[in-house]
């Protein structure tokens, strides 16, 4: 099989499209695979990384402002529809794939123009707006959220299959989940708080929790904080400054980053994260009660829009960018912690929400398409 994948800009983007190479590869060991990208994403790095050739277009979002920048990438972004066309020609894919972001639309418009099969997956509970643009032309639509599917009424074939992650369920009793807190310098008899904001940090939920571990002291659980490798130093001074020693807070272990997350994901009793689509299906396919602070001034608000689905089943708590504190925060963990049957409906909720064999359900769509 002859696949290229159009997949630009972020993780929730770039990770699916990996996953679903992955999968062909493993299906068909012949194939080949050929992603689509930019050269100012995190692609150039994630897709060589992952053992996969990358061809760059140079392509933006659309903005709706009037300026000479703005004017300069619009033409950009035009003149990559036909660097599309001529990748896709000469590759001659027997499918196209995009699993969003704005390079889909001229990867996937290009193919459509040559009459190969094409798909998109949408990993969020609201399509972006690539997706809504290419739906109607496009043979099958994949979605991480059947929620999604309200918005693309016009579409021909739209399956739920929910979206490709790392993370799996461990299942560990609960003896062995002692012994990983012990491994990992914990207390093995204290509910555990993981705390992270993406591979990069986030700013916000580290200013609060700054103040939050300052204050900690015996609160009856103790936290795993992920601050970003490139604030890390920044975070350990702000903490000497007060004589504290970053590596060694009472209840508290520090870290740039989480290298092992499927085991300290499986390990923590509650999270505190944003709400990407990826993290959202870790969550469900885990089982874990979440309190998500979506990331703002994203495309459609689509962070907030998927912490509501899991907030509307009673799987999580959410507390908007700009309504975190110290105390809101502080106030919202005590909550859970002194509820364990509430946390334990919390987990069984999200649960529910999970979808399995993603990567199977994908391959079975794919095929349908390649005759």
């Amino acid at each position: 099989m002859k696949v290229i994948i159009a997949a630009a800009g972020t993780g929730g983007h770039i990770n699916p499209g990996i996953a679903i190479a992955n999968k062909i590869m493993k299906e068909e060991p012949n194939s080949k695979i050929v992603f689509v990208g930019t050269n100012r994403g995190i692609e150039k790095d994630l897709v060589p990384r992952a053992g996969y050739e990358l061809e760059t277009i140079e392509a933006y979002g659309f903005s709706k402002k009037i300026s000479r920048e703005n004017i300069r990438r619009t033409l950009k972004t035009l003149e990559s529809y036909g660097k599309a066309e001529k990748i896709v020609k000469k590759f001659k894919p027997d499918i196209v794939i995009g699993t969003g972001g704005y390079i889909c639309g001229p990867v996937l418009t290009a193919a459509q123009k040559l009459k190969i099969p094409t798909m998109l997956h949408e990993s969020n509970s609201f399509p972006g707006l690539a997706v809504k643009m290419l739906a109607r032309k496009t043979n099958t639509i994949l979605l991480g959220f059947k929620e999604a599917k309200e918005f693309l009424p016009k579409s021909a074939h739209v399956v739920v299959t929910g979206t490709p992650t790392k993370i799996e369920p461990l299942h560990w009793t609960e003896e062995e989940k002692r012994k990983e807190k012990e491994n990992f310098g914990l207390e093995a008899d204290l509910p555990t708080v993981l705390v992270f904001g993406g591979s990069q940090g986030a700013k916000k939920i580290n200013d609060t929790m700054i103040d939050l571990i300052k204050n900690h002291a015996d609160k009856g659980y103790q936290v795993i904080w992920a601050v970003g490798q490139k604030n890390f130093e920044e975070v350990q001074k702000v903490f000497q400054k007060d004589q504290l020693d970053v590596e060694h807070l009472q209840h508290a272990k520090v870290v740039p980053y989480i290298y092992h997350m499927e085991r300290v994901m499986n390990m923590a009793d509650i999270l505190v994260c944003r709400s990407g689509a990826i993290t959202i299906a870790e969550i469900c396919k885990l089982g874990k009660p979440a309190i998500f602070v979506p990331l703002p001034n994203v495309s459609q608000n689509h962070q907030e829009k998927n912490a509501r689905v899991l907030q509307k089943m009673g799987a999580a708590y959410i507390i908007l960018n700009q309504e975190l504190t110290k105390e809101k925060l502080a106030d919202t963990i005590q909550t859970m912690i002194q509820d364990p049957k509430k946390m334990k409906s919390m987990g069984e909720n999200a649960e529910k929400l999970a979808i399995h064999q993603v990567e199977d359900k994908i391959y079975q769509e794919i095929k349908k398409l390649v005759k």
